[in-house]
């Protein structure tokens, strides 16, 4: 079954611990966690301070999602403060720079991903597919929720479920931005694993169901 990963971006933040309590109580096991850092993308979000207290709130697998653009000096930081996964982006890390971050993640024992923005190709994330854990499509240009799905982002999905599939790597493909009930069916046809969804989620009365339906 496909995983559903709420993005806390969209939560109420002064209730930040109840919308946990309520990621949970819908029967999702990851929560989604953007970190932006106002260059990389046109927004600031939050810092590893934050995430150590997400991780005191809840036993769920945090996907940590590092929309920076320094991932090398940060990783470590949200590693500590309890990520899960730690994703950063292939646009942010100069490529000879790519395996050694890698390798520094995975020795950390957790899992690693790298995430692609709207422009990039997939083709570029063949080389890491093996060493990866999971691999992020952004149906979005990143910084801001509630944006409108990129259809072409479907077409990125498919070519990486082909490589994977036909390679036999253990990589999940992960989608994110306008993901919702219909989204969400085009997203699981091409062949992603985990959704992200954030405002078609958060401020509704009807949570749990939600994520039924995108499931």
């Amino acid at each position: 079954m496909v995983i559903v990963a709420p993005s806390i971006l969209s939560s109420d933040f002064a209730n930040l611990g109840q919308e946990l309590l309520k990621v949970q109580g819908s029967g999702c096991k990851w929560v989604h966690v953007d970190v932006m850092d106002g260059h990389f993308v046109p927004n600031i979000s939050i810092g590893a301070p934050v995430l150590k207290a997400i991780r005191r709130s809840t036993p769920l697998f945090l996907d940590v999602h590092l929309m920076i653009s320094d991932p090398e000096q940060y990783y470590s930081d949200f590693i500590t403060s309890g990520a899960d996964l730690v994703c950063f982006h292939y646009e942010a890390v100069e490529p000879e720079k790519i395996m050694p971050l890698i390798k520094k993640i995975k020795g950390r024992h957790v899992k690693v991903g790298m995430s692609i923005k709207p422009k990039t190709r997939p083709d570029v994330l063949a080389p890491y597919l093996q060493y990866l854990d999971l691999v992020l499509v952004m149906s979005v240009e990143p910084g801001f929720g509630g944006q409108e799905f990129m259809p072409n982002s479907l077409e990125k999905v498919r070519q990486l479920r082909a490589e994977i599939d036909n390679n036999g790597y253990q990589c999940l493909i992960e989608i994110d931005g306008g993901i919702n009930e219909n989204t969400a069916k085009m997203a699981i046809a091409a062949g992603a694993d985990v959704l992200v969804a954030g405002s078609y989620l958060f401020g509704h009365d009807d949570f749990a169901e939600r994520v039924k339906k995108l499931h």
